[in-house]
């Protein structure tokens, strides 16, 4: 399963990277978690605001920092 953290750099950007990491770890689940920071990519996934969390292809979240507990289910869920 493939994990996104879709942003420019931000703080906030950084941050859900950060939970996302941390997230992942307490899920136990197997994913690669990357940043994607190039405009025209997070384009590509109809995202108009950022920070955004796009897991297994499916955005889950935009402009906002989710709580790590509602990360974890969503990656609980796309296993």
């Amino acid at each position: 399963m493939d994990i996104k953290v879709l942003g420019t750099g931000c703080a906030k950007c950084d941050k859900l990277f950060e939970v996302t990491k941390t997230a992942l770890q307490r899920s136990g689940s197997e994913a690669t978690l990357t940043k994607v920071d190039k405009i025209d990519d997070i384009m590509a996934y109809g995202v108009m605001m950022t920070p955004a969390l796009v897991i297994g292809g499916e955005v889950k979240s935009t402009g906002r920092l989710p709580k790590e507990a509602e990360i974890v289910s969503w990656i609980r869920e796309a296993e």
